[in-house]
Order: C-alpha cells, then structure tokens, then sequence
C-alpha cells in the first residue's frame, strides 16, 4: 500500500471547499495560514473572509494602523499573529515591493512565520518540495507508523521532519501537504477517529494494536498560572474609562477597563482600602455595584475576573487611560472578558457598537 498516494486519492473525494484553495497567491494562503494557527477552520473562516475584504493585498495590510489590525483580529486570541502580521506585510511591502515571498529561505525569514508555515506556503503558492508538520500531520505520522516519541521532544521533532520529508511526494508536495494536513482534520482526528473508514488503516500500526488513543505522544511542560483581576467600571457623563494595555503581557496592545490584579480575590471593602486601590481612585472612591466573578481561561493561564462599578471618577488619569464613548469603543480591540462584559452591560438595541458575531469568538 502506498500511505500516501492513498490519502491524496481520499483527499480528492473528500475535501472541503475551502476559499485559500482556489489560488496560488501566496498572500492569500498567507493569511489564512496565520489566521488559522490553533484555531478552527469554522472558527477562523470568516475572519479570514473579513480580513481579504478589508485588505485585499498586502499593500492594504502594510497601510493598516496596529489599533486597525487588532480590532478585526478582536475574538481570535494569540494576538500577537495580528501584530506579527502587520509587521510581516509592512516587510514584505518594503523588501519585495508588494510581492509576497514564495521561496521558504525568503518565508522564514519574516516576522512570525516558521518553518511549518513556511513550507505551507512555499509549497501551497510555488510546489517547492518542502514537507509540512503541523498537529494534524503529527497525528497521522505517529499513529501510522507507531512512534511513541513524544512530538515535542528534540529528538521527536527531528524524527518526525525526516518521516515527512520521505514520505513526501517530490512532484506534487502542494497537494501531499494537503492531503495529510486534510486527514488529520477530517478522519484521523484526536479524538473518535474515524478509523472504520480510513482508507489506510490496514497498514496503520495504530490501528492493528489499538493505540489510537495513545498516540501521538506529546510532554506536559507548561505549567498554568492563576491569576487575579479586580476591573472597575466607572462612566462619566456617558463615556466610559479605559485603559490601553502595554508591556509584556497577555493582550498587548489591545483595551480594557482599570485594573487592579491581585493575588486572590480578597472582599471588595478589603480592596477598595489597599493602598493599590487608593492611589488610583482616592480614599473616598464609591462602590456602585459589583458583578458576579468570572473565569476567563487562556492557554498557559487561568484568571478570575471580578468586576466593579465606582460611582465616581479618580482625581487624575494614569497615562494610559482615557474616556471614550460609546461611538469610539467600536474602533477599539477588546480582549473577549471585556467585550462580552461591556455587551451584556448597555444591551445596545441595535449591537451597533460590537458587531462582531458573538459565534466567531473563542
């Protein structure tokens, strides 16, 4: 059996109809490659649709403002694919005129792409034979061939690249790429496989010793951090207080309420008398209402997110506040916790202000 002439033949029967695979513009596949990085096809669809429409090449995109960018990417997490892509295309517009790279030397090279999105769109846009390893491929690879190396280990991942540039098919590695990466969406998934129709499975060792659930192997190295977040809505004559985001922290660039984050959720009377609280709102600070906690989870931390509405306005600003009104908080990013937040808070009749569909965020 020929493993991978068998799962291009599937891959021509089976495929979805995806917009990113009717072309070879690398820009295009571009887009849809970043935007896609864990994320799901259903999910990330029609962002990807949002963004060509607004940027429709990369000199679009290179022209857009960081603020522009963020605001269309608002709901995808992992913003820092939406700064890198804005930096990307302002590259690519300065170093290639406009033209997005096609070779992989040249794709590595830019700002957050690489080698598995390299070699996507080196072999999507031009057929250069170069093999791609992403979760799905992992997948297939590990349970056909039985490896129980875990994927993210160095010698693992080194294991892994060789079986898939052996495995690759030299004359069309395009549509190989896609029909390994398609698999393991489709058939082959991490959970409930469909391996009763798999076109492969008799030669899949998985599959023979019932270990599909087993693999692929992958190391727990990443420990979670609880966090604690005290946000506090104040609104003064219809505007409401914000603050930008900045440093290096998780939604970098993008806007919230004033925040006090601790560690625990101590009594709000508790709070609003700690010096924290006093030096950003005064010793005379209000508390109008507080909301029910909230649990907001990221992928390397878990926050507790608690929110209260003072009653009245701080002595002076911090540098990075400011009031907006309703009409200007439709231009900002907002990290989910405070778009549903602010969403469900003035129930707009007509959602003017936060369009977005509500099912495209995470």
């Amino acid at each position: 059996m020929n493993f991978a002439h068998e799962l291009v033949q599937w891959y021509h029967t089976h495929k979805r109809d995806l917009p990113w695979r009717h072309t070879h513009d690398a820009y295009v596949i571009w887009l849809s490659e970043v935007i896609l990085q864990q994320t799901r096809v259903e999910q990330g669809l029609p962002y990807f649709n949002r963004f060509l429409a607004q940027y429709p090449t990369v000199t679009h995109f290179a022209n857009a403002t960081e603020d522009e960018v963020l605001k269309l990417w608002q709901g995808l997490g992992y913003y820092s694919r939406g700064r890198n892509m804005l930096k990307t295309a302002q590259l690519v517009q300065e170093k290639y005129d406009g033209v997005f790279p096609t070779r992989y030397d040249d794709l590595i090279e830019l700002k957050g792409i690489g080698e598995y999105t390299a070699a996507a769109i080196a072999s999507f846009s031009a057929n250069e034979a170069k093999a791609v390893l992403d979760g799905n491929v992992f997948r297939v690879l590990a349970r056909y061939f039985g490896i129980a190396e875990p994927i993210n280990s160095p010698k693992g991942k080194k294991l892994f690249q060789q079986l898939a540039n052996e495995v690759l098919d030299h004359q069309e590695p395009g549509l190989h790429n896609q029909a390994m990466m398609e698999f393991g969406a489709m058939l082959c998934k991490p959970r409930n496989p469909a391996c009763g129709i798999c076109p492969v499975r008799l030669g899949c060792e998985a599959f023979k010793t019932n270990a599909t659930t087993q693999l692929p192997v992958k190391l727990k190295t990443v420990k979670v951090k609880n966090r604690c977040f005290n946000y506090f809505l104040i609104i003064q004559e219809g505007r409401i207080l914000m603050n930008k985001r900045t440093g290096n922290d998780i939604w970098n660039g993008l806007y919230d309420l004033p925040l006090i984050e601790t560690d625990h959720l101590m009594p709000v009377p508790e709070l609003m008398r700690s010096d924290g609280a006093i030096q950003l709102f005064g010793a005379d600070a209000q508390v109008n209402e507080v909301f029910a906690e909230q649990k907001h989870i990221l992928t390397h931390q878990r926050l507790s997110i608690r929110f209260i509405r003072l009653q009245n306005a701080p002595a002076q600003l911090l540098p990075d506040w400011f009031y907006a009104t309703q009409q200007e908080l439709e231009n900002l990013a907002l990290p989910k916790i405070i778009f549903l937040f602010l969403t469900n808070f003035f129930k707009f009749e007509n959602n003017s202000l936060f369009s977005i569909d509500h099912k495209c965020l995470e």
